[in-house]
């Protein structure tokens, strides 16, 4: 998957990078390098716990062990 992220230097000097397209999904790092491997952490995470509440909230009559697929 391919997703857009956006870099910016705070005051204090680190970089913080955002995906815009996952809420929330925020990292940083002390420069470009170390924020862009961070943030690619930061959306495994993210997609993952989406994962897990997603297969909480299955109606009662999906089936009892959800498939997994790798994309």
């Amino acid at each position: 998957m391919v997703f857009h992220v956006t870099l910016e230097q705070s005051e204090d000097g680190w970089v913080v990078v955002e995906c815009p397209a996952l809420p929330g999904c925020v990292s940083q790092g002390k420069d470009e390098r170390e924020a862009l491997e961070n943030i690619k952490e930061a959306i495994t995470a993210w997609l993952w716990a989406e994962d897990q509440k997603a297969a909480a909230n299955l109606p009662g009559n999906a089936r009892r062990e959800p498939i997994m697929v790798t994309v």
